[in-house]
């Protein structure tokens, strides 16, 4: 992996949009390990970025050199179903806006982060950043997958016509602590990590998981996944997307296999196949990261597995606790 460099961010003013969420803890993690001074976030009851006005005073409020645009409303297959409008228009609405209110004011560099569905649904395997147009999106994330993608358009024409500096950013499937474990919105790993730990919880001989199994996906550790992001911030200019993760892939048959041996869960695993499974297949190349601004994943799959598992076991067992008392 490249070598952060801490005088980057000395006297800049960073914003972090999506600061709060999962990822966003990271790159903030990553901000202060780097000696960045001035770095604010914010919550959605303070500036919502679906308004242009919460959006214009925030500018005005914090004048930053940079935006990492991490705000997103996101969600596993069964969410992205269930609201496909609204995943459509707040994903667009924010990214549009705040791109164009940076492009206003000449900030320094806009960092936009899209998503792995914004690939097309038949797209070869490893996915390249010159595939991002050659088809639709797998139909259950399309609105959310091509919302994102418009704002790769945008930070493109606004390079050509104006001169902006954005950099948009693909990061595959991530995980690691600190996830979203909701069961209403959470991604699949979480997701089947709670189901196990509620069948051990309550006894139950067997889990359901959604679709065939037969599908594969590829995650990146969210800590890597922020260390990407900022290694792109100090040194990528360029308008072109970049892939960022891990270049692992493993069925979600399998996935289910690790999660329910690391979790303890010995019961029967029952595929729901009137659930859809998604995507057939991700895995990207990740070889333009690495020439562009010398990313490479650190932590191993298992071991981040591993991790995140025995934080969400940590958690529930507090939550025990205080339920107890």
């Amino acid at each position: 992996m490249g070598q952060a460099n801490t005088d980057f961010w000395e006297n800049r003013r960073i914003v972090v949009t999506g600061g709060y969420g999962f990822l966003g803890s990271y790159v903030l993690d990553g901000l202060a390990a780097r000696g960045a001074h001035h770095v604010v976030t914010f919550r959605s009851a303070e500036y919502d970025l679906t308004k242009i006005a919460d959006i214009i005073r925030m500018f005005e409020d914090y004048h930053p050199d940079i935006v990492i645009h991490l705000a997103a409303l996101v969600g596993g297959i069964g969410a992205n179903i269930v609201h496909p409008g609204e995943f459509f228009y707040k994903n667009l609405i924010m990214g549009v806006q705040l791109i164009e209110e940076a492009r206003k004011r000449n900030i320094e560099k806009f960092v936009a982060i899209g998503t792995i569905c914004a690939y097309p649904k038949f797209t070869p395997v490893p996915f390249r950043e010159e595939n991002l147009w050659d088809g639709y999106p797998e139909e259950t994330n399309a609105p959310y997958g091509l919302a994102k993608k418009l704002l790769l358009v945008q930070s493109q024409a606004y390079r050509q016509q104006y001169g902006s500096n954005s950099i948009f950013l693909l990061p595959v499937n991530l995980y690691g602590p600190r996830d979203n474990f909701e069961t209403s919105s959470s991604h699949v790993i979480p997701a089947l990590i709670r189901k196990c730990f509620d069948a051990l919880d309550s006894g139950d001989d067997h889990i359901v998981c959604w679709g065939t199994g037969r599908v594969s996906r590829e995650f990146i550790y969210a800590a890597d996944a922020a260390e990407a992001i900022l290694l792109a911030t100090e040194r990528y200019n360029k308008s072109d997307p970049v892939n960022i993760g891990s270049g692992f892939e493993i069925t979600i048959h399998d996935l289910v296999q690790k999660i329910a041996s690391y979790t303890g869960f010995t019961g029967e695993i029952r595929w729901d196949t009137s659930k859809p499974d998604g995507q057939p297949r991700r895995r990207l190349n990740i070889d333009r990261a690495t020439r562009e601004f010398g990313f490479r994943a650190a932590v191993d799959f298992d071991e981040g597995l591993r991790r995140t598992i025995a934080w969400y076991r940590s958690v529930r067992y507090q939550d025990s606790i205080r339920k107890s008392q």
